[in-house]
């Protein structure tokens, strides 16, 4: 059966209403948005129009897979990050407020590094850091490694939908095992590594624990697994002085940097998100050459 965009609208924000509260109108204007192609604009100046059946059926499969707790990044396959419109799939995190810490972190070491910086983003998943790293800091090379074919097929199409291809490459690269030699040596290793405990995981929310990747999230027993790794397989890829910039999660940041300390990094900074959680640090490892 054909509706009006206004019906469209106002059939899943009635839906939406029970669960979403006050946010309902929002998110019924996404999914119809993006069932139908059309921006807020046009979907206002369209609403007397009747949409088609395929359109239709589209907005009833939006609705119903939000309502199955599904995060609406999956079903819209598009989330915003630090100014930057990214594909995202189940194959990898969504992007979140949080990781701003690391990036900004990230951007303003690599605005004062030599002239073409060599960055790592390691366990990069849709790419999101080092995407808004290479755009801020024009001459930078990036690149973007995961252990996940499939994450890797996301951020190569965030890389060409970007049109970052010139600067930014993707490369299998697995955390927990030592940097192959052919990657180089790098001025800058930025990473969101996983960092959710074995107890953390039964407890996560059930948007994330259904619906994320658990290959992301899981950071072993105490979350800790991936600092350790890192710091002792990809300090080699450092140059002389090189940093390291790590998220880390709620009330870890004692255990990373006594990570990076035991292995004879300095901390230079510690970065809280926007609610004031210590989220992210950066360290340096040896002395700068002249």
């Amino acid at each position: 059966m054909v509706k009006t965009y206004a019906d469209l609208y106002l059939d899943a924000r009635k839906a939406l209403l029970p669960s979403e509260g006050m946010y309902a109108g929002t998110i019924a204007r996404e999914l119809v948005c993006a069932a139908s192609g059309k921006t807020q604009e046009a979907l206002i100046a369209d609403r007397s129009l009747y949409a088609s059946e395929e359109i239709c059926l589209r907005v009833a499969n939006f609705v119903s897979r939000h309502l199955t707790g599904e995060p609406t990044a999956y079903i819209l396959g598009q989330w915003d990050f630090a100014d930057m419109t990214l594909t995202v799939t189940p194959d990898v995190l969504i992007p979140r407020d949080d990781s701003m810490a690391v990036t900004e972190l990230a951007i303003k070491k690599a605005l004062f590094l030599p002239q073409n910086p060599r960055i790592l983003d390691l366990c990069t998943g849709s790419g999101c850091i080092g995407l808004a790293v290479a755009r801020r800091v024009k001459d930078a090379k990036v690149t973007l490694a995961d252990v996940s074919p499939e994450a890797l097929r996301v951020a190569k199409k965030n890389v060409s939908d970007l049109h970052l291809g010139g600067r930014v490459s993707c490369v299998q690269t697995d955390a927990k095992k030592p940097a192959a030699h052919f990657l180089g040596r790098f001025d800058l290793i930025v990473s969101n590594p996983p960092y959710v405990t074995t107890a953390e995981m039964e407890e996560l929310d059930a948007s994330v624990k259904d619906f994320e990747p658990h290959l992301a999230l899981h950071g072993g027993e105490d979350g800790l697994d991936f600092y350790r790794a890192i710091v002792r397989n990809f300090t080699p890829a450092l140059r002389e002085g090189g940093f390291l910039a790590l998220e880390f999660g709620l009330g870890q940041d004692p255990a990373v940097c006594a990570i990076l300390e035991a292995a004879d990094y300095k901390i230079l900074e510690l970065k809280e998100d926007n609610s004031g959680i210590v989220r992210a640090v950066l360290a340096q490892h040896g002395e700068e050459t002249p």
